[in-house]
């Protein structure tokens, strides 16, 4: 999806510099990016490749890390189901009313918005897996996708 996003803006900028317009690249390139982050989410929460502060867990004894890990899987979950449930509804409001972006493409919004809950409900199975990895599982995770592992 990155890849299309970025081939279709390098085309939007050569074609209209040769002094030519359209209409839907734009919005088709943003429908990508906002699908790429939002399902890719889950990986990134997987790989630990999103930025953390970890100054408070390094401080704490191994209980308290297990513990801390935890808490924040809970709270994590918490909020990508919250978010997934009103994106699910926003999805089925904007289906079922036909409601488009009112661009010159005009495309409708429904599957925009249908990124919302599956890539906040896939990252959501993915806390659930993160509360119940223990601290040797989440070491090996982190060997085996940085390739060191068997």
């Amino acid at each position: 999806m990155l890849v299309s996003a970025t081939l279709i803006v390098c085309w939007m900028v050569v074609y209209r510099a040769l002094g030519n317009s359209t209409w839907w690249e734009i919005e088709l390139a943003t429908y990508l990016i906002v699908a790429a982050v939002l399902v890719g989410s889950p990986f990134c929460l997987k790989t630990r490749g999103h930025i953390g502060v970890d100054l408070v867990s390094e401080w704490l004894p191994p209980r308290g890390r297990r513990i801390l890990s935890r808490v924040i899987a809970v709270v994590g979950l918490a909020v990508c189901l919250y978010l997934a449930w009103v994106g699910l509804e926003l999805t089925f409001d904007t289906w079922h009313s036909g409601e488009t972006s009112g661009s010159a493409w005009d495309p409708p919004r429904w599957p925009f918005f249908a990124m919302m809950p599956l890539g906040l409900g896939l990252t959501a199975l993915q806390y659930v897996a993160d509360f119940l990895r223990t601290d040797d599982g989440a070491a090996e995770a982190k060997k085996s996708i940085s390739g060191q592992g068997a």
